[in-house]
């Protein structure tokens, strides 16, 4: 472990910065719209990618994106209620469906066994 700090050495809460981002959008009525995600932990998130191969690995050929910059990006994120970035994700998966429920008749109660 090294004990010595760096004035060139970022803090670990500081983000890089990431550059231009290749970001998803949808079709809105004034133009494009920033398309935010979810984490898996369920907190809003923006999403950017360093490559449109990368975009179009995640998220599929057919979807449209703008390229921002990182700092744009966070910019318009914030007031959606989306104040993180994800940078390049690599698994998406889709919505989780509740369970089809069996039509099985409940069972009758049991009843304890007394013992004398």
């Amino acid at each position: 472990m090294c004990l010595h700090s760096y004035e060139d050495d970022a803090e670990p809460h500081e983000p890089s910065p990431a550059g231009l981002l290749c970001v998803p959008v949808r079709p809105g009525a004034t133009g494009p719209a920033l398309r935010l995600f979810r984490t898996p932990l369920g907190a809003r998130t923006a999403v950017g990618f360093t490559h449109p191969a990368r975009l179009a690995a995640t998220l599929g050929a057919a979807q449209p994106w703008i390229r921002l910059s990182e700092p744009a990006l966070r910019a318009l994120a914030a007031p959606s209620g989306a104040p993180r970035l994800t940078v390049d994700p690599t698994f998406t998966a889709p919505r989780a469906t509740p369970p089809a429920r069996a039509n099985v008749p409940p069972q009758p109660a049991r009843r304890a066994a007394r013992t004398v």
